[in-house]
């Protein structure tokens, strides 16, 4: 018996102007899924991110999440559901300390007004609860340091672990790996490896090795319309993907 969507997307679309920027894209996603979505530059897919979580509103099309329409929701709404992303560009208050990052992003998961709860039991509780997100990611020594001293790779697991801190039904990973070294970037494939089964995720990146490592399914956008999807296998070997998109990235 197939399993309810946890995430289902119908007919979005959003323009600016005479640029179509999302086109009747339709989405599936299943509790547990390992979703790649990719497409050439432009293709829309941050869009598409930003359109779920509604960091932008669609003109048209519905999204639910575990069978409620949460179109009309506010981005902070959609992640108290459980529909939560990471960035592009991180977004971490840098000259915090990495533990606070994530013990900020527990309080407001658990809608406490952590400024005045600062040196109480409750901040306390949070603080504890942050070392156990840090050490699921590696960075169980790195919670006294100040963000702006940690190596890139290290701010994107950050990121990693504040994303799962707000217990994620849907986590959408926005390029987890953009920017960080090659020698550091074998630590995020690790982690991205290691999520929870429960929890589905969507990967956007343009690292096509970890995304094929990643995925069970690839979602393929072009032009802000999904021109195909299938198992990893089928998306590299079929010639319509590698004439738009990977024989691009290869040349």
């Amino acid at each position: 018996m197939t399993a309810e969507p946890v995430l289902q997307v119908r007919g979005l679309s959003k323009r600016f102007g005479a640029l179509a920027v999302a086109r009747a894209v339709d989405l599936d996603l299943a509790p547990g899924a390992r979703l790649g979505l990719i497409g050439p530059n432009g293709a829309g897919k941050t869009t598409l991110i930003n359109l779920l979580t509604g960091t932008l509103r669609a003109d048209a099309g519905t999204v639910r999440l575990d069978g409620e329409e949460i179109g009309g929701l506010a981005p902070e709404s959609r992640v108290h559901r459980g529909l939560v992303r990471t960035h592009q560009l991180n977004t971490l208050l840098p000259e915090n300390t990495v533990a606070d990052n994530v013990a900020v992003a527990i309080a407001e998961r658990d809608r406490l007004a952590w400024r005045m709860f600062r040196y109480g039991a409750a901040w306390r509780r949070c603080c504890e609860e942050a070392q156990s997100w840090l050490a699921a990611v590696g960075l169980a020594g790195a919670g006294a340091q100040a963000v702006s001293r940690l190596p890139y790779g290290q701010q994107r697991l950050l990121e990693i672990a504040i994303a799962l801190a707000l217990r994620p039904r849907v986590l959408l990973l926005d390029e987890p790996a953009a920017g960080v070294p090659s020698g550091e970037a074998h630590a995020i494939h690790a982690i991205t490896e290691q999520l929870p089964a429960d929890i589905a995720v969507v990967m956007i990146e343009h690292d096509m090795d970890l995304v094929f490592r990643f995925a069970r399914e690839i979602t393929v956008l072009v032009a802000g319309a999904v021109l195909t999807s299938g198992p990893p296998a089928a998306i590299a070997a079929d010639p319509e993907v590698r004439a738009v998109y990977l024989g691009r990235q290869a040349a």
